[in-house]
């Protein structure tokens, strides 16, 4: 793969010789130990805290996440969300009107919001019967324009990871991008994919502090790949798109490792014994699929009546069931303890 793959073959034309914005934070990088005076950016110079532009290259940040994942600084992108990076990859890489993607049914549903935003045909391949890829199919349907697949893994809404054996013949057989989701490869026992970011120059992978980290309200999502695909991204991504609130939280959230290990910890924890009380105790539960995330989705008789039923309960779940491959089937998020229990003895008192 390493000796063929060229980026700059994907890359949209008007794309590969492109300008970025350069912001005075770019152009200025304090080096030295005298107090700067900054008049270089209109900014407003009372002091508050939040007065000054945020770092547009987040280091603080990143050089946090290279400790924790073992991968160099300049193999990180930051986004607002998750989503921001899945519309830079587009951008970067779809042409609009011409080029396609390819996608998994049933999976996180913005990789088709996306594909629709950005005028990009999305071909969608549904999973086999035990939610993992059909590699011949995929394979099948790609084109000389065929520029990404995306894959979820550990998969929402199914909660189950792809075969290492499948993603590696998409990888060295698809002459595209592979992006792979992991948005809840923390939950899982297997072992992230950053580990081979290098062997594998087509893949980028995604990541989020929004699950793990529980830090969804700050919006905060990574991309990791290759020194030159992060370099496209970052000519294109707005200057300041991560803002410096969330900048500081993610820093301080990142410096606690061991109370994000132990939250972790925490709702494996209680995903094993919701999944066994929901297997033996409520009888209308068809079906309790494996999970390698912070959620389960199960299989009952009538997922409309049970979702309804639910709420009057107080408890709110996801009803999955117009997704293809999860007919009648409510996807539950795990909470804590006191969450797990109400939501036990809802599922028992409902008929």
């Amino acid at each position: 793969m390493e000796s063929t793959f060229n980026i700059h073959n994907l890359v949209r034309d008007n794309i590969k010789n492109i300008t970025p914005y350069s912001s005075a934070r770019d152009e200025y990088k304090d080096v030295s130990l005298i107090k700067m005076i900054f008049l270089d950016a209109n900014e407003n110079p009372f002091e508050n805290g939040v007065n000054r532009y945020p770092d547009p290259q987040q280091m603080s940040v990143k050089r946090m996440l290279s400790n924790c994942k073992k991968i160099d600084e300049e193999n990180i992108l930051l986004g607002n969300g998750s989503d921001e990076v899945l519309d830079l990859i587009f951008r970067a890489f779809c042409e609009p009107n011409k080029d396609n993607v390819i996608t998994l049914p049933p999976t996180y549903g913005m990789y088709s919001v996306l594909a629709n935003i950005n005028a990009v045909e999305n071909r969608k391949i549904l999973l086999s019967e035990n939610f993992q890829p059909k590699v011949k199919k995929i394979l099948d349907t790609v084109d000389a324009y065929t520029k990404i697949i995306f894959l979820c893994s550990p998969n929402n809404p199914t909660g189950n990871s792809f075969s290492e054996d499948v993603v590696e013949k998409l990888l060295n057989k698809f002459k595209g991008l592979i992006v792979l989701d992991e948005a809840y490869i923390d939950f899982s026992s297997k072992e992230s994919w950053l580990r081979k970011i290098k062997k594998y120059p087509n893949l980028i992978i995604t990541q989020t502090l929004s699950k793990a980290y529980g830090l969804a309200g700050i919006r905060l999502g990574v991309c990791y790949a290759s020194q030159e695909i992060i370099r496209i991204l970052n000519s294109i991504k707005p200057p300041y798109n991560v803002n410096e609130l969330t900048q500081q939280r993610a820093v301080l959230r990142l410096q606690n490792r061991a109370e994000v290990e132990n939250e972790i910890s925490q709702l494996i924890s209680e995903r094993k014994r919701l999944k066994e009380e929901l297997e033996c105790c409520v009888s209308y539960i068809e079906k309790v699929y494996p999970s390698d995330g912070n959620f389960l989705l199960i299989k009952v008789d009538d997922a409309n009546k049970r979702y309804n039923q639910l709420l009057e309960y107080g408890v709110v779940v996801r009803n999955r069931s117009t997704q293809p491959l999860c007919e009648n089937c409510l996807r539950i998020s795990v909470g804590i303890l006191e969450e797990n229990l109400r939501l036990i003895r809802a599922l028992k008192a409902i008929q």
